[in-house]
C-alpha cells in the first residue's frame, strides 16, 4: 500500500498518533503534519519502530497559519505525486484560557485552527486529491456540537476575529463548540463543491476519548485534574483510529459524502424530534441525530462565505 498516501494533521499524539500507527500498520505512506517538528520526531520514530513501515514522513504544519499551510502544501506537492486521504485531526482547545487569542492572520485561534485552516488546506491540495482513484477527506468533529440542540445556541459569527474581546467574556469551551459546528457546516458545503472531482468529504463525531499526556499537560492545573478523571471513563484512542481508517478506506463509505458519522460508524441525520421535555430528552440520548442548526442552508453559506473571505483577504497582525 506504499502507493497510497495519507496526510494526518496533529499526528504526533492522541488519536492522530494512533491513526498514523493504524495506517502505517496497513502499509500506507503516512505524512505526519505537525506544528512542532522537534517534539514530533520521537513520535515518528516510535511509529516506524512499532510498525516496521519506513514510509512515515514528517512535515511541518501550523494549521492556524495561512503561510504555514501554503508552505506545507508546496512541499507536499514537490514530494508526492498525489494524495489519497486527508484527515483533519489537529484541533486547538486550551481549557481554562480566559483571553481572546488571535492567529497571525488575525483570526480567533480556535476558529483559525479548527475551521479556517482545514478549509484552506483542503483547497490547497485539491489538485493532488483529484489524482487519486478514491480520494477522501475526513473532518474530526466532536460530541460538543450537541450543545446546539439548545434552540438559542448559535455561532458567534460577529466575534471570530475578536471584535468584542473587550466586551464579551471569552469562554474557551463555547468557542471550541462553535468551531466544531462550523467545521461540520463547512463539511456539507465542501462535499457538494468537490463532488464533480470525485472527492468525498465527511465528518466524524468523536465521543470522550482518553487524552494523551501531552494534551493533558497543556491544560491549566484545574482542568488537568478534571481531564485525568475523565480519562478513567473514556474509550482508548485506538478505537477512534480504527473508525478513521474504516471511514477513509472501506467499501461501505466509498460513495458516501457530505455526512456526519458517529463513533459506531453510523451515518447521522438531522434531529426529527419535536418540542417538549420528553422529546428533548430523547433527542439528547439519540446518538444517531445531530442538531438541526447544522442543516440550515443559511448557516452553511455563512460559514463557507466567511472561510472564503478570510482566506482570500487575510488580515495580518504584523
Amino acid at each position: 500500500m506504499e502507493d497510497k498516501i495519507v496526510v494526518i494533521t496533529g499526528a504526533n499524539s492522541g488519536i492522530g498518533k494512533a491513526a498514523a500507527t493504524k495506517f502505517a500498520n496497513e502499509g500506507y505512506t503516512v505524512v505526519m503534519a505537525c506544528r512542532n517538528l522537534e517534539r514530533s520526531k520521537s513520535a515518528q520514530q516510535e511509529i516506524i519502530d512499532a510498525t516496521k513501515n519506513p514510509h512515515i514522513d514528517l512535515l511541518q504544519l501550523d494549521i492556524s497559519s495561512f503561510q504555514s499551510i501554503r508552505q506545507f502544501s508546496t512541499v507536499l506537492k514537490d514530494k508526492y505525486p498525489k494524495l489519497d486521504i486527508l484527515i483533519h485531526n489537529a484541533a486547538y482547545l486550551n481549557h481554562g484560557e480566559k483571553n481572546y487569542l488571535l492567529s497571525q492572520d488575525g483570526i480567533e485561534l480556535s476558529f483559525a485552527t479548527n475551521t479556517v485552516g482545514p478549509f484552506l488546506l483542503t483547497r490547497q491540495v485539491v489538485s493532488m486529491l483529484e489524482k487519486s482513484e478514491d480520494a477522501r477527506v475526513l473532518h474530526a468533529c466532536t460530541t460538543n456540537i450537541r450543545h446546539f440542540f439548545e434552540p438559542k445556541r448559535t455561532i458567534e459569527f460577529d466575534n471570530l476575529q475578536g471584535e468584542f474581546k473587550n466586551e464579551r467574556p471569552f469562554k474557551t469551551y463555547k468557542f471550541y463548540g462553535d468551531t466544531k459546528m462550523a467545521l461540520l457546516l463547512m463539511t456539507f458545503k465542501m462535499a457538494d463543491e468537490l463532488k464533480k472531482q470525485r472527492i468525498s468529504v465527511n465528518a466524524v463525531q468523536i465521543p470522550a476519548i482518553k487524552l494523551s499526556k501531552e494534551t493533558i499537560n497543556k491544560f491549566q492545573s484545574g482542568w488537568r485534574f478534571a481531564a485525568r478523571i475523565q480519562n478513567a471513563f473514556s474509550a482508548p484512542r485506538e478505537t477512534m483510529a480504527d473508525t478513521y481508517f474504516h471511514i477513509c478506506t472501506s467499501e461501505e463509505f466509498k460513495n458516501v459524502t457530505g455526512k456526519l458519522i458517529n463513533d459506531k460508524r453510523k451515518v447521522m441525520e438531522p434531529s426529527h424530534y419535536s418540542k417538549g421535555l420528553t422529546q428533548d430528552i430523547k433527542q439528547l440520548m439519540d446518538q444517531n441525530v445531530y442538531p438541526k442548526y447544522a442543516d440550515d442552508p443559511e448557516n452553511i453559506e455563512k460559514v463557507w462565505d466567511l472561510c472564503v473571505s478570510l482566506t482570500s483577504n487575510p488580515v495580518s497582525r504584523v
